[in-house]
């Protein structure tokens, strides 16, 4: 009986002995994981969409969406590009915002968000036909305002303009460019007419028959 008491406490121990030496292997692997840099959810063929009374506002899509969670800040992060789609009132697509990458950056704490895209970053606004395409775009959803400190060139069917900073709301509607250089519009030859900048860049002018629309500085 006692060489069996000794067997059984001995088999014990080793079970003992194999459960923490497992479960410490097991910790190791998982210290290893770098938590900073490691999405605690990913989401391939993202897709939702936003609504307000019954009315499609907005729609995004995504390939890929990968999730992390910090103690201060939390963010979803896409790194094979994310398409904004934006609508009006009447239910109609109004602006677009296509990149190679963005973030959401959600801080808790503070209740604060902010979303950014970058890489070939390109926004319309469908019913002016106008066209931006800049390095880098930040949005604030709660201000409704999209906004770069980077260079930027902006199209029209009055012509094209470029130069740093962009400051507009988030539908494109009224872009301002900050500091712009080496800019030309195309006007119609209509004397009585007062041509305004479609993205209200500077503001309507009166000209003359012929004349070229240039910024001060080229």
């Amino acid at each position: 009986m006692k060489g069996n008491s000794i067997l059984k406490t001995t088999a014990s121990a080793l079970a003992l002995a194999f459960v923490v030496f497992s479960c410490k292997g097991n910790l190791t692997e998982a210290q290893k994981l770098d938590l900073s840099v490691t999405p605690i959810q990913t989401v391939d063929g993202m897709f939702f969409v936003q609504s307000e009374n019954g009315r499609l506002k907005m729609r995004v899509e995504a390939p890929r969406m990968e999730v992390y969670e910090h103690d201060s800040i939390s963010y979803d992060y896409f790194p094979a590009g994310l398409h904004v789609y934006s609508y009006a009132d009447d239910g109609s697509l109004e602006s677009t915002i296509v990149s190679n990458e963005a973030r959401h950056d959600k801080f808790p704490k503070k209740g604060e968000e902010k979303w950014s895209a970058f890489g070939n970053v390109v926004i319309r606004n469908i019913p002016k036909q106008e066209t931006m395409e800049t390095d880098t775009i930040y949005w604030d959803e709660k201000k409704k305002e999209i906004w770069t400190d980077c260079y930027i060139k902006m199209y029209s069917p009055s012509g094209s303009m470029q130069g740093y900073g962009m400051r507009s709301d988030d539908k494109a509607r009224n872009a301002i460019l900050m500091h712009p250089f080496d800019n030309e519009f195309l006007l119609d030859n209509d004397s009585t007419k007062v041509v305004v900048d479609s993205v209200n860049f500077i503001g309507p002018m009166p000209l003359k028959r012929g004349q070229s629309l240039k910024i001060k500085g080229k």
